[in-house]
């Protein structure tokens, strides 16, 4: 076994987030949401007096807003669970699990606070993943999930979670699918301090999913690609039958991990006395491990290594023992890296990242390193065990979903989930800066007429030519869009004057304007052009995206291949509108 890890080591730290007792709950709502934090603080005279959570936010009665204005020490949670950041972090998660706690404040030997730290924290840090790999996710389904229709008022909602104890919902959206409101949602809502809003408003879609007979670690990297803390699980028939979060697919493996370290630590003590035919029998069990180990001195000279360090690096032991880990670098890392990961083993006895390294072929792969000092009686590292994996090809398989869900796969522009996560960003820029933002709404004139005549592949070769016309006219910064068929959405952060905008607009109405030739066939099509502008326009990604596609349509009433201001005094009903 090796050292213990300290909660230090893997404790949220920085700046804490913190509000006085009398700071209302809809402004502590606000710097959650804005610092996207579950928990917050309550301090007075320098002393955290409470703790205010996501969890603790559907005590609140949302059927009336004017609890959001009562100060956030009345709902406030108290005294905060507190941990010294030398505490290893089994005990830690045997600590929060007894005591029914999901946050605790971690202080230093003077009782100050130093970070934060969750049950899902200790959770992912505690090397479980041979137990996510055995496991299935339709074993981790606590209970049937709440589902409620988009109509529901969310007050309603809230009651329902807070009286099951559930921190998340589905959302039944009939034939346009399902989504999700979780406490995060909740807190957000608290934080707009709005009213008379259905579910429906505030879900978010679509609800990602796993199925009930694939391994947890499959669900793990979904909720870590896709930033999420929830999935719905789906059965063999596609009905959803449940809601798994971290704790949910953690809480068994977690309590597996913790009787396996006491298991280990008895078997331990055992081995102690026992002959050498145990001894063989754990030299058996290194030499079959499908991880390379490697095992150096004090300098780091190499002492031993495994059949499969062999196997991954292309070394043979004869090659290695007696040189250090330097046969193996890569050239990628530079000496702070290094100087970081010897501080982590003097300081803390273990090390564990990804590292860059060489075959002796001179390929280069990625692993996942886990080392640890081994010491002697008097705490002195004799010493150094390396354990690692390539994981070579799961970084470039997470690269390529990661491609798929956030970019258009035929032009490799950002999608709709994208370029909603940059205008969000992008209007909460322009708000601290006081500087204007445009969106455009661009559509292709008698898209439709060329897939009539020509096929759908003369049509996506026409999309791909558009984009790269369209690409040449923007900045760096900007981000161009696609919605889907042909319909693209332009980001212009950061422009002086509404001129400025008018003046891109011009040159992408030119840059599409001349022929394009695929497949010996010249087409002319032009792009109808429609523009929104915050402030002016609107303050949210919906009042935004919604202006430039009413002044687009505009624009194609106007005769097509130009472009049109969003004017709120010519606003139609967007039903009956036909893009052409």
């Amino acid at each position: 076994m090796g050292q213990p890890i300290p909660v230090s080591q893997i404790m949220h730290s920085g700046l804490l987030l913190q509000c006085s007792p009398e700071t209302v709950i809809s402004e502590a709502a606000a710097r959650m949401a804005e610092n996207s934090v579950s928990s917050i603080l309550i301090s007075q005279d320098n002393t955290v007096v409470g703790i205010w959570t996501e969890r603790d936010a559907l005590a609140i009665n949302f059927a009336d807003p004017d609890q959001f204005s009562q100060p956030v020490r009345s709902v406030m949670r108290s005294p905060v669970l507190s941990l010294p950041a030398t505490m290893d972090t089994a005990q830690a998660a045997i600590r929060l699990k007894n005591q029914n706690q999901r946050h605790a404040l971690v202080t230093d030997e003077d009782g100050q606070p130093v970070g934060i730290i969750s049950r899902t924290d200790l959770a992912l840090n505690q090397g479980l993943e041979p137990y996510l790999r055995l496991r299935e996710v339709g074993a981790a389904i606590p209970h049937l999930p709440a589902v409620v229709p988009e109509s529901l008022p969310l007050a309603q909602v809230a009651d329902l979670m807070h009286r099951r104890g559930a921190d998340a919902v589905v959302v039944n959206f009939g034939e346009d699918g399902f989504g999700i409101v979780t406490e995060r949602d909740m807190v957000r809502f608290i934080a707009r301090h709005t009213s008379n809003t259905r579910i429906g408003e505030l879900a978010s879609r679509p609800l990602v999913t796993a199925k009930e007979e694939d391994p947890l670690i499959h669900a793990r990297d979904l909720l870590l690609d896709h930033r999420i803390r929830h999935l719905g699980v789906l059965d063999q028939t596609g009905a959803i039958i449940g809601l798994i979060g971290y704790n949910d697919m953690l809480s068994g493996a977690e309590q597996m991990y913790l009787d396996d370290l006491r298991q280990a630590l008895e078997q331990r003590d055992k081995a102690l006395a026992r002959s050498s035919r145990t001894l063989q029998l754990a030299e058996r069990v290194i030499e079959s491990s499908f991880e390379g180990i490697m095992v150096t001195d004090k300098n780091a000279r190499i002492e031993f290594v495994n059949p499969a360090f062999t196997h991954l690096t292309g070394y043979s032991p004869e090659e290695v023992i007696g040189r250090t880990p330097e046969v193996l670098s890569s050239g990628r890392h530079d000496s702070e890296f290094y100087t970081r990961l010897w501080q982590s083993l003097e300081h803390h006895g273990y090390w564990r990242g990804e590292i860059w390294n060489r075959r002796k072929t001179g390929e280069l792969y990625l692993e996942l390193l886990t080392i640890t000092a081994i010491t002697d009686d008097n705490d002195n590292a004799t010493h150094y065990a390396g354990l690692f994996t390539d994981i070579t090809q799961n970084r470039k398989n997470e690269e390529q979903i990661r491609q798929l869900a956030y970019y258009d796969a035929l032009t490799g522009v950002p999608n709709r989930r994208l370029l909603e996560d940059r205008l969000d960003h992008a209007i909460r820029h322009a708000h601290r800066t006081k500087q204007l933002l445009a969106v455009m709404f661009m559509d292709l004139d008698k898209f439709k007429d060329v897939n009539d005549r020509l096929g759908h592949a003369t049509g996506d070769e026409l999309l791909v030519q558009f984009t790269a016309r369209v690409r040449s006219c923007l900045r760096e910064d900007d981000t161009l869009a696609r919605l889907g068929g042909d319909e693209f959405i332009i980001l212009l952060p950061e422009v002086k004057s509404p001129e400025a905008v008018l003046n891109v607009a011009e040159r992408l109405v030119r840059a599409s304007a001349p022929d394009y030739v695929i497949n010996g066939h010249h087409l002319a099509v032009s792009t109808s052009i429609g523009i929104s502008l915050y402030p002016g326009d609107g303050k949210t990604s919906e009042e935004l995206l919604n202006g430039a596609d009413i002044a687009m349509y505009q624009a194609k009433q106007s005769g097509r291949d130009g472009y049109q201001l969003f004017n709120p005094k010519a606003v139609d009903n967007p039903a009956n509108r036909q893009r052409q």
